[in-house]
């Protein structure tokens, strides 16, 4: 029977603990013959995790790091703000480090959410490789870790043993697709729509009030101009959602129909050509263009810039200027 060890850390929110279990036990209890074992894994030893918002609440596990040293399948979710990767400032623990590398050296999958992509990050195993997190995490993930290709949408990333997401919905996305990759895409989809139906059904009827709205306040034109005039602010898919005046995945599907990308995605594509443009028409220092068109710094405008055009900001304006 596969073993799934959820590792805890102080600060997540309840709902990511609940996930995991909720997901492989309706694939178990709608499928028989299906059968895994999942373990809460306080790190540090068995005892109490403090859950954070928006329930705070003590939780008393039964498991430690030491019941995860044998696992198929470790889970990081997301715990506090993500601001020091985890455990109080210090960085994350060392025993987690070590019990994450040691899970990758004997194969076992690995899956992480929102900041417990930080917390993966720090073992360095994502060098090299490419990963997302939560959209505030972006720009964090990037900076202390050049190394990784950070996809910024928080849509799942699977690279090698590696599964990462933004982890809205608790790490749903990773646990699904760590079930298909087991038996299939067909048991994956009905488990997800035992789990998610009375809501999809109820989220349907949402959509179309909301595709009625927008249609009468002419689409996506009004927000596509605001975002062009804003490309500086550290916008979040929520407030570029609240200027239009829909939910982020009714935005989402409009920006697809309308773009061909997600609203994260275009906001990212535009940035990236506002850049090249300021590269190829000013002399502004190469610092002033990140900041003007919403990154933190160079370092974080760099390898993106590179997947858009191949080189670097400073190479692509000097062969520009060179033609």
């Amino acid at each position: 029977m596969p073993v799934i060890a959820v590792l805890a850390l102080d600060g997540l929110p309840g709902h990511h603990l609940t996930t995991p279990g909720l997901v492989f036990g309706t694939a178990v209890r709608e499928h028989p013959g299906i059968a895994y074992d999942v373990r809460l894994c306080a790190v540090g030893a068995p005892g109490t995790v403090r859950l954070g918002a928006p329930a705070p609440a003590d939780a008393v596990l039964p498991y430690g790091l030491d019941d995860a040293a044998e696992a198929d399948v470790l889970l990081l979710p997301s715990h506090g703000d993500g601001d020091s990767e985890g455990d109080g400032g210090d960085g994350p623990a060392p025993a987690l480090l070590d019990t994450l590398r040691a899970a990758a050296a004997r194969g076992a999958r690995i899956g992480a959410c929102g900041s417990g992509v930080l917390a993966l990050a720090a073992t360095g195993l994502l060098d090299g490789r490419r990963a997302t997190t939560a959209w505030r995490h972006t720009g964090e993930l990037a900076r202390r870790h050049p190394r990784i290709e950070v996809d910024p949408g928080g849509t799942l990333v699977a690279d090698g043993p590696f599964r990462t997401s933004g982890g809205v919905f608790g790490g749903l996305d990773v646990c699904l697709r760590l079930l298909a990759e087991d038996h299939g895409e067909r048991i994956a989809d009905r488990t997800r729509r035992a789990l998610l139906s009375p809501l999809l059904t109820h989220a349907e009827r949402v959509a179309e009030s909301i595709d009625r709205t927008l249609a009468e306040r002419g689409g996506l034109d009004a927000t596509l101009e605001w975002l062009e005039r804003n490309l500086h602010l550290p916008l979040t898919p929520a407030d570029i959602a609240a200027h239009a005046g829909v939910s982020v995945s009714s935005l989402n599907r409009h920006f697809l129909a309308r773009t061909g990308l997600s609203a994260p995605r275009h906001l990212l594509r535009r940035r990236l050509e506002r850049a090249r443009d300021l590269l190829e028409g000013t002399d502004e220092p190469v610092e002033a263009i990140a900041a003007r068109v919403g990154f933190a710094s160079p370092a974080t405008l760099r390898p993106h810039f590179a997947r858009l055009t191949g080189t670097t900001p400073r190479a692509y304006r000097a062969r520009h200027r060179r033609r």
